[in-house]
């Protein structure tokens, strides 16, 4: 989604990018206190920086019958799953709040490294783990067995695709200025998937050791139609979401979801 920007494809208009890498449950945390002009967030924090942040109408990671997973090294059902720890990428995470829709009960869990969770179950450090991220191709290949496609069960629960990740802007740019920066960023998306490869060779440097087939295939997962714009399923899923979430307590108030015009 950066590399039109980052290759210079793009017309920036004015606006200077600095490209700041780092784990999503961070990037949830920083945006607890603004830290960040744009940035993705899970969309389980969303309801935390609503007053701070807007959501851009693009960037989303939305997956349509597959997404996190919680796998286990040994065979567990849905019950079993309520009974053990498991290890998890942060509270904050879309994933988390999922994971607790899906077994409708409190859970015994530890906050784990997302790069460190298939490591903690393959030890049986956890009697299971929820995996974000490219674990979602690659547990089997560790000898792990999957319990539930979190994304697979959202889609026979609702119909809709599983918003996961999002991108928002801060308030305080103003309204004269969210609007043309949301133009410049959507062009950056649309050119990342108009040159796919060149898009996906500069991804790599992020992949943590992926190899190009598996990136491709993770990056077809998760950048889309959808990525480029909501539309109205997208929208219709995280109102979904959140609503679901707000009915389970998982905030501390109302939620209202607004985006950039």
């Amino acid at each position: 989604m950066f590399w039109g920007l980052a290759a210079g494809r793009v017309d920036g208009r004015g606006f200077e990018f600095e490209h700041v890498l780092e784990g999503i449950q961070t990037l949830n945390e920083w945006a607890l206190e603004g830290r960040l002009e744009v940035t993705a967030i899970s969309l389980h924090t969303y309801p935390f920086v609503q007053d701070r942040y807007v959501i851009l109408p693009h960037g989303a990671s939305m997956g349509s019958g597959y997404g996190p997973v919680v796998v286990s090294g040994r065979p567990l059902d849905k019950a079993g799953l309520a009974d053990v720890e498991i290890a998890v990428p942060g509270r904050m995470t879309t994933a988390f709040l999922v994971l607790g829709l899906y077994l409708g009960v409190e859970f015994r869990f530890r906050e784990v490294p997302f790069d460190e969770i298939m490591d903690e179950v393959e030890a049986g450090r956890a009697d299971a783990g929820l995996l974000i991220h490219e674990g979602q191709l690659t547990y089997g290949r560790r000898g792990l067995e999957r319990v539930v496609d979190l994304g697979e069960w959202w889609l026979l629960e609702t119909g809709l695709p599983l918003p996961l990740g999002i991108n928002v802007a801060r308030r305080d740019l103003g309204p004269d200025v969210l609007p043309e920066l949301s133009d410049v960023l959507r062009d950056s998306i649309r050119a990342g998937l108009a040159n796919r490869d060149e898009a996906l060779e500069y991804a790599l440097q992020f992949g943590r050791g992926l190899s190009t087939e598996l990136a491709d295939k993770f990056v077809g997962m998760y950048v889309n139609e959808l990525t480029e714009d909501y539309g109205e399923e997208g929208r219709q899923a995280v109102a979904e979401l959140l609503r679901r979430g707000e009915e389970a307590g998982a905030f501390e108030r109302p939620v209202t979801v607004e985006f950039v015009d």
